[in-house]
C-alpha cells in the first residue's frame, strides 16, 4: 500500500486498517487520521508516537494495559489479536514447554505486581530464550524508567506493524 492510498482513506477505512498498530487502541488511529496527509511511512509513524508521548502517564499506562502477557492466558485461550499471535509465534512463544510457560507466567505476575501493567516487548525482535531474561532484567528498574522502556517497545511494535501494513522493510525505518 502506498501513501497516496493511505492519505485517501476515509475515517472508517483508516481506523479499520490502522486500528491495531498500537495494540487494541483504535482511538489512536482515529486521532492520527486527522493529521493527514502523511509524507511517508516515517511521518505516519511519528504521528502515532507523538500521540503516545502527549498522553499523561495514566494514559500511557492505559496503552500498556491493552497489551497481553507474553505467552499468557490470551495465547492459551486463542484470544490474542492476529498481530500479537503472529509476533508471539515468530518469537517461539507459542511452542513453549510447560516449565517455560510457568516461568514466564511467574515473571509476568511479578512484573504486573511491581509496575501495574503487563511486560511489553517487541517479541518478534526477540526469541523464547531472550524474553524471560529481558523480563527479569527489567523487573529491577525504577518505575519511571520502566514506563519509558515499555513505551519504547510499544513504539517498536507499532513501527513493525506499520511496515507490515505498507509492505516496507522495517529495517529501513
Amino acid at each position: 500500500m502506498d501513501m497516496e492510498k493511505v492519505n485517501s482513506m476515509d475515517f472508517g477505512e483508516f481506523v479499520d486498517v490502522f486500528g491495531n498498530v498500537i495494540e487494541r487502541c483504535p482511538l489512536i488511529a482515529a486521532a492520527v487520521w486527522s493529521q493527514r496527509p502523511f509524507s511517508d511511512l516515517e511521518d505516519l509513524e511519528k504521528h502515532f508516537s507523538a500521540f503516545i508521548d502527549a498522553l499523561p502517564p495514566s494514559g500511557q499506562e492505559g496503552i500498556l494495559r491493552c497489551h497481553p502477557d507474553l505467552a499468557g492466558r490470551e495465547l492459551q485461550r486463542g484470544t490474542l489479536t492476529a498481530e500479537s499471535q503472529r509476533e508471539q509465534s515468530r518469537a517461539g512463544l507459542t511452542s513453549l514447554g510447560v516449565e517455560e510457560r510457568l516461568r514466564l507466567a511467574e515473571l509476568n505476575a511479578r512484573y504486573r505486581a511491581r509496575f501495574g501493567f503487563p511486560f511489553v516487548l517487541a517479541a518478534r525482535l526477540s526469541d523464547r530464550e531472550a524474553v524471560p531474561r529481558e523480563l527479569e532484567r527489567r523487573l529491577h528498574r525504577p518505575p519511571a524508567q520502566e514506563l519509558r522502556a515499555a513505551l519504547g517497545e510499544v513504539k517498536k511494535i507499532g513501527r513493525l506493524r506499520l511496515a507490515d501494513l505498507l509492505g516496507t522493510d522495517p529495517s529501513r525505518l
